[in-house]
């Protein structure tokens, strides 16, 4: 049998990035920058107020105090956005609101709070020193300076930035575009009534979300019986003209009859056993050039292939951050055992230091995932583990 790292890493090498696109500005977050930016313009473009007030020469009302206030003509109103930029003169004072242009000759803001807010002749109790609530031109951002990385994640702080660069778009690494495919004739969509024999499907559904959660996109997710040909259709009806970067398909790979997956991409697919539990039989390949891993069908083998195989692979190619899960040892709580010879992942719940196995260790087992947050790890060596001891945990918070 293949061992988990070397299927890691056929995996790794089958979802590869995409070349950089540029997108608008609004649609870029959480996307990895693939460029530098620098800045086309200062920010503040212009020596602006910090504050709702008055702009004055600070000279006139450095005596200025609650018991001997200092009078001032209110000459102008300046409000944020106004263009034209007068000029102040000494023995006067200009209403100014926050962010509104300096007038030219101004050497401080005195706050509203501090004078009696007239707007004819104002009452001053209180000085400033130059350059006292006046925001310099360029002091944020100089025009010409890096300041954003390629590599970097867009978050909404990135985004503002941006804007208030006057940017329209952004040079990104796009988002993985997958097509995620269940298979099976006992499938039946939610909703409809299950006839004896039918199952409702929630690998599709299950693994597009996972798809979204580690930043990729989901093209489509078809759901197809046991019939071959009409698996081949869905496919090529989705993949054609490089739509999608990656296929992940779920059931029809294991050794049964009627094992859609494999008798259909016999060839082009390589069908394997891994030395996992759960998630035993997998597949990974390309069909017309486009990637495509085959995952089995229970459920929680499905997802718990997608944590070990695509998401880190997935992630990477996106070029996101910690691409793995975080790991951990914990102390567990009860004792284990785990067939020798495969990696064995069960379900568990994290608590502080400890960590006890959540559930059975089969791969129907959906309920028991649904409210873990932990893998457990034991390696191919591990038979027994007692109570107490460490373990290694796929941190899934």
């Amino acid at each position: 049998m293949r061992s988990v790292d070397e299927h890691r890493q056929v995996v790794a090498g089958l979802i590869t990035a995409r070349r950089p696109v540029t997108l608008p500005v609004a649609d870029t977050l959480g996307l990895i920058l693939a460029a530098d930016v620098v800045a086309p313009l200062s920010l503040p473009g212009f020596d602006n107020s910090a504050m709702d007030g008055y702009a004055v020469l600070a000279d006139d009302i450095a005596s200025a105090t609650d018991d001997t206030p200092v009078r001032l003509p209110v000459t102008e109103d300046i409000p944020a956005g106004r263009t034209d930029i007068p000029t102040i003169t000494a023995g006067t004072a200009h209403r100014i609101m926050t962010g509104a242009p300096l007038p030219r000759g101004a050497t401080g803001v005195v706050p509203v709070e501090a004078t009696d807010g007239a707007v004819d002749t104002v009452t001053i109790r209180a000085g400033v020193r130059p350059g006292q609530h006046i925001r310099r031109a360029g002091e944020d951002v100089t025009a010409g300076t890096t300041v954003l990385r390629a590599g970097q994640v867009v978050t909404p702080a990135v985004l503002g930035l941006a804007a208030a660069l006057g940017l329209a778009d952004l040079a990104v690494v796009p988002r993985q575009r997958v097509l995620v495919m269940s298979t099976g004739t006992e499938l039946v969509a939610p909703g409809r009534a299950l006839q004896p024999g039918q199952i409702y499907e929630s690998n599709a559904v299950m693994l597009a979300a996972a798809v979204r959660d580690a930043g990729g996109d989901v093209v489509a997710s078809p759901m197809t019986g046991d019939d071959v040909d009409a698996f081949r259709e869905t496919l090529r009806n989705h993949t054609g003209a490089g739509r999608v970067d990656l296929v992940i398909t779920t059931g029809g790979v294991s050794a049964g009859a009627y094992e859609v997956v494999k008798d259909a991409l016999s060839g082009t697919v390589e069908f394997v056993k891994v030395a996992m539990q759960p998630g035993m039989p997998q597949g990974a390949g390309s069909v017309d050039g486009t990637p495509i891993i085959t995952l089995p069908g229970n459920p929680v083998s499905a997802l718990v292939s997608f944590e070990v195989f695509i998401r880190p692979a997935l992630r990477a190619a996106m070029g996101l951050p910690n691409p793995d899960r975080p790991r951990r040892t914990a102390e567990l709580a009860e004792d284990l055992t785990s067939p020798r010879g495969k990696r064995q992942f069960r379900r568990g719940v994290l608590d502080a230091d400890t960590v006890t196995s959540y559930g059975p260790p089969a791969s129907h087992h959906l309920r028991w995932l649904a409210s873990a947050n932990c893998l457990l790890e034991l390696d191919e060596d591990t038979g027994e583990v007692a109570a107490g001891e460490r373990v290694q945990v796929w941190d899934l918070r």
